[in-house]
Order: structure tokens, then sequence, then C-alpha cells
């Protein structure tokens, strides 16, 4: 059993990818070819953004968010202590200091009372200017921002909307990728919508931030009139090398197609039946509140405190049953952090996560019979 299953996504869309890759090999158009504006158009069109500016990688999308807003030494960002290392690495790598917030302990995602409190202590401490919040919509649910924008607000910060393993999902049928005032998404294969390779994409409603990403991303160049044929070499500020290939384009364009049209209500069905089949298990089941709609990145249990969780992974292992921790230690915890202000954090509920939680195989192909397989093997498992 695939804990993704890309081939089999691969064996359905065979005819669209196969021929949007030898449309591009045909037409030698490797770089910023008429795919990535499309692509663009699309995209904004879906989310309900005014601006999409595709890029090489979720990572960078994050670190040119943050470069537009010149966040940088001095600067203290608000970031989820349960979640991938980029959330923090970004807004470090710009200067700035990750501050580590604990989660909800079901929704796995940013806690706003939690949130307050740690910005209240970094404006009562005086050492850094509480300057933005990243929050991430883990495992592809929304994080509560009705709740977190309050928070940003009140105290006049930024709010970055990290929906790396969230696009698709929505909060009363407003789509992720717009709750942000600038946010980012992935293509890394394995997200709701991934591509052959690396690559993402920058959202915002702002006109001057988005002319100023796209500007980023392209080594800095002039944007001031781009029609200019000598504003490639007119680079007005330090920018980065962050571009979505064309061909990665292409091959979004016809998986965005099945994303849109039948994979996200699948994986939604799919992620019902494992709900279904683990009640009364002694498991903590993932919790999506009334009005939001999850893309199921991961579909993430949290074991009985106590479980040895690597033999309950050897176990399924053996039957051929794949599952992932994601994750096992808190950011703040990080090697690359020790000895930094971001190393000090009160977060108990991101403890507990580490070491309890555990994500089963997930994605819009499984049949009821592999998840009944699942549910059963992991039942005899614990």
């Amino acid at each position: 059993m695939q804990f993704r299953d890309l081939p089999k996504q691969y064996e359905v869309l065979k005819a669209q990818i196969d021929a949007a890759m030898i449309r591009v090999a045909a037409s030698a158009h490797f770089i910023s070819g008429p795919e990535v504006k499309e692509l663009e158009k699309t995209l904004t069109e879906y989310v309900g953004a005014k601006h999409c500016i595709t890029c090489a990688n979720g990572t960078d999308a994050i670190t040119i968010a943050m470069r537009a807003w010149g966040v940088g030494k001095g600067d203290a960002v608000f970031v989820p202590d349960f979640t991938f290392f980029s959330s923090g690495e970004c807004p470090a790598d710009e200067g700035a200091t990750p501050i580590y917030v604990d989660v909800d302990q079901r929704t796995y995602n940013l806690d706003a009372a939690k949130l307050e409190e740690a910005v209240k202590k970094v404006i009562a401490e005086g050492k850094y200017k509480a300057k933005a919040v990243v929050a991430v919509d883990l495992f592809g649910l929304p994080a509560d921002y009705p709740a977190i924008k309050a928070v940003c607000e009140k105290y006049g910060l930024l709010l970055l909307e990290d929906a790396a393993q969230g696009f698709g999902g929505s909060i009363n049928g407003r789509k992720t990728c717009t709750f942000g005032d600038i946010s980012t998404t992935s293509f890394f294969p394995a997200k709701p919508l991934g591509c052959y390779g690396d690559g993402g994409a920058i959202f915002t409603d702002n006109d001057e931030w988005a002319t100023l990403i796209r500007s980023i991303c392209v080594h800095g160049k002039d944007m001031s009139n781009p029609n200019d044929p000598n504003a490639k070499y007119n680079n007005v500020r330090l920018g980065k090398n962050s571009r979505l290939d064309t061909l990665q384009a292409a091959i979004l364009l016809p998986k965005f197609k099945a994303f849109a049209d039948y994979e996200l209500a699948d994986i939604n069905k799919v992620a019902g039946w494992y709900t279904e089949g683990l009640r009364d298990t002694g498991l903590v089941l993932p919790e999506i509140k009334d009005g939001f709609y999850s893309s199921w990145a991961q579909y993430t249990v949290q074991l009985p405190e106590g479980t040895d969780r690597k033999k309950v992974q050897d176990q399924l292992k053996a039957v051929g049953i794949p599952c992932m921790v994601y994750y096992p230690k808190p950011m703040h915890s990080h090697g690359a952090f020790t000895g930094t202000d971001s190393a000090v954090a009160d977060c108990p509920v991101t403890e507990r996560l580490c070491k309890t939680v555990l994500s089963l195989p997930l994605d819009p192909y499984k049949t009821k019979e592999e998840i009944d397989l699942v549910v059963s093997e992991l039942k005899k498992a614990l």
C-alpha cells in the first residue's frame, strides 16, 4: 500500500499529463512559458485572491513574503510550535526571531488564545518588535482565522497564511490562500495539489506587494515597466532566483482540474471512512469544526498516552501498511535554534502531540477495502 498513491494518480491522469509534458518539451519554452501564466490565472480564480505569483517552492514563498514585508533583525514572528521546519526557518533566515506558540490539541493549528499571550509577553518585554504571525493550515485544515485575525488586528500584526498543506480547504465557503495579508502554498508532490518536483505560489490582494513579490522572485528586477526589454538587466533590489518551471505548471494544470472536479470530494470521503471506522478505539481523531472544510493532506490520529508508537508502526509495516509521524519534535527544540530566544517556549500540547501522533495512508484514490484493512490492522496493533 502507498502512503499517498501518486503512481495511481498518474495512471488515471497519464494521457493529460504526458501530453502536457510533451507540449512543453516541443516548445522548448522551459522558463516562464504560457502555462505558468495560465496556472496563475486558474489558481487566482479558484481561491478568490487578486494576485497569484508562482515560485520555486513553498519555502521560498514564505521567505519572499517575509522579505516583501521587510521582516528582519529585531522583529518577532509568531509561529506554531507544531509544524514543518520551513514555517519558522523562513522568518529566521531573514534575521527575525521566531516565537513559538502552542496549538489546539484537536485541530493541530495555532491556538489564538496562546498567540495573544505570546504577543503580550513580547510587547511587555520590549526586546523585539511584534511584527507578524505565520498561521499554518496543518494537515489540510484551515487555521481558526476569525480568532487569529482578531489578535493580529488588535496588535497591528501582519498575517501570513502558510497553506502548504491546506490548498483547497475553506471556512464557510471561503477558500484557503485568501485569509492572510499574504498567503502561500506548496506544490511538493505529496501536497493536496502537487507537481512532479518542487513548486510554490504566493497570493495577495495588495497590488504593491504583488509587484514587489514578482520582482523578488526574479533577482529583484525592475517591475515598473515589465514590457521594457532592458528591465531584466536593471535589478533594483536583492532578490532570489525563484520561478516555477513551465514543465511543472503544465503538469499542475490537468492535476488541478482533477483536484477541483473530484479529488477534493473523494479525499473527504476517504477521511470519513477512517473517522467512522476508528470511533470508540481510544484514539483521538481529527476534529473539523462547523463551517470548516479540510483538504486532508494527512489523516492524523493521537495514540493513547503510553502506547509504544514504534511498535504500532512496526506491526503495520509488517502487513504492508506505511504510516508516518508528523512531527516527532517541537519546532522550538530543533538544533538550529539552540541558544536563541526561539528555543524558549511553553508548549505542553505540542510536546504531547509529538509523542502520540500517527498519520495513516490517505489519498483520493484509496478504496473502502483499503481503509477497512488499515482500520482493522491498526486495531490489532493497538
